[in-house]
């Protein structure tokens, strides 16, 4: 009889490798191939959802410049406000912190999206419960047993169903997003996946889980499905990474990992999905006055650097190559925080948020969504700013016209009268159609990139 039982890469791994340390047997060399007429490098939709854990202060990070709003911004922030005069220009009313320049080009240039007032539509401003209702896509309820991009994967129209790593969370863990989906894979560097142990043990390791792991049931799949990826990517990405057109990322681990997304997006494994956090943002003391500080310097610089080199590292500046054409990079965090200025020269944790879309096929250059104002009676709780825009609206639009999924109700359960605001170019798929039904499998193939 066969259990149903979800068994991760990352479980597998961990449950085998002490074990198995001291067997001995010959090195695995057997490759997969793609189907010659599936995408290739470049030709399928790659997101990547950036999650600043914490709060960040989005009135500092598009401050307004300008009206009446600007009058109550200063107010409400006699030492934490950026000066008009430092900011860059967006829009009449909205700036860009400074400290974010290396995405301003970006923003000139038609890439770079924002969106404002966006945000929960929950009335919570615990940072756990409100990353939990985020990732999950329900606001609300905690009991769902998978992440919104989990029931993106398994809900896509064209996804072929037997991708070895279709999804990445770049670090230790794996996202909140993801639970639930088997093939997730979390890894901070190419080069060091692989099972625990002595190196000198890591072939014959290998080859003996592939006598040990044998037969039709849950196991064997997982174990499959692991050392599979593992072979992938050792031979597609286990080597040492030169970024394009001469890219720096950031020195720390947010940069670390971005770095590992562009390495695993070139080597053409077929990743779709993959998930990165920066943490830090929760900024109630000390947070920086003025445009300099802890903000400008600890938050916003690698922030803005990394996605800057993410960008540039994945575009045809230098080669033929631009991935950037179905690149979309989408940044959210938790909440934002109040307008008011606490005593300790930070912020405490407010409502309304906001949310930066990058990509090649977006229409950036421009602001969007509802803004309240920030006059006491526009305020929520006359504290934070409101929510006008449902956070699951920008990442809708994203998932129907950049990943070709229509089943909008699937991803997220309950969200319901969706239009777009215009943030990506792409054919609405409008109505669902029938529930997809079974793919052609095809497993990615280890090809030569010269832009690597």
């Amino acid at each position: 009889m066969r259990r149903d039982v979800t068994f991760t890469r990352r479980q597998f791994l961990q449950g085998c490798s002490a074990a198995i340390a001291a067997m001995a047997g010959a090195r695995l060399t057997h490759v997969a191939f793609a189907d010659p007429n599936a995408p290739g490098s470049a030709t399928h939709e790659i997101l990547v959802v950036v999650f600043l854990r914490g709060g960040w202060d989005a009135l500092n990070v598009v401050p307004p410049t300008d009206g009446p709003d600007r009058g109550y911004y200063e107010a409400a922030r006699a030492e934490l406000m950026v000066p008009a005069n430092q900011t860059l220009f967006l829009t009449p009313q909205f700036g860009l912190h400074p400290a974010l320049s290396p995405l301003y080009a970006l923003y000139q240039a038609g890439h770079l999206a924002i969106v404002h007032a966006v945000g929960l539509t929950e009335d919570t401003r615990s940072h756990f419960d409100a990353m939990q209702y985020m990732e999950l896509g329900t606001p609300g309820v905690k009991t769902t047993a998978t992440g919104w991009i989990t029931r993106h994967l398994q809900s896509a129209p064209n996804l072929p169903s037997a991708i070895l790593l279709p999804a990445l969370s770049a670090g230790s863990s794996q996202a909140t997003a993801l639970l639930g989906s088997p093939e997730a894979a979390a890894m901070s560097d190419p080069s060091s996946f692989s099972i625990s142990g002595h190196w000198q043990w890591g072939d014959p390791q290998r080859a003996a889980l592939r006598e040990l792991y044998t037969g039709d049931n849950w196991l064997y799949e997982a174990a499959t499905r692991t050392l599979n990826t593992l072979d992938v990517v050792e031979a597609a990405a286990g080597s040492s990474y030169t970024p394009a057109n001469g890219v720096v990322y950031p020195a720390g681990s947010f940069g670390d990992n971005l770095m590992a997304i562009a390495q695993l997006i070139k080597a053409d494994l077929g990743l779709r999905v993959a998930t990165i956090d920066l943490g830090g943002w929760d900024t109630h003391e000390n947070q920086g006055d003025g445009a300099d500080g802890y903000l400008s310097t600890n938050q916003l610089a690698p922030l803005g650097q990394g996605l800057a080199a993410l960008y540039t590292d994945l575009s045809n500046a230098a080669c033929l190559e631009d991935y950037t054409r179905k690149l979309t990079v989408v940044v959210m965090s938790e909440f934002g925080r109040r307008l008011r200025e606490n005593a300790n020269h930070g912020t405490d944790h407010g409502h309304g948020n906001t949310m930066f879309v990058l990509g090649g096929n977006v229409n950036g250059g421009q602001i969007f969504g509802t803004w309240p104002g920030l006059a006491n009676h526009q305020l929520y709780d006359q504290a934070d700013l409101a929510v006008t825009t449902d956070y699951r609206r920008v990442l809708a639009e994203i998932v129907n016209k950049r990943l070709a999924n229509p089943y909008l109700n699937t991803v997220f359960p309950g969200y319901t009268g969706h239009s777009d605001l215009g943030l990506v170019r792409g054919a609405s798929s409008g109505v669902p159609p029938a529930q997809p039904g079974p793919f052609r499998i095809f497993l990615p193939a280890v090809t030569h990139n010269d832009c690597l």
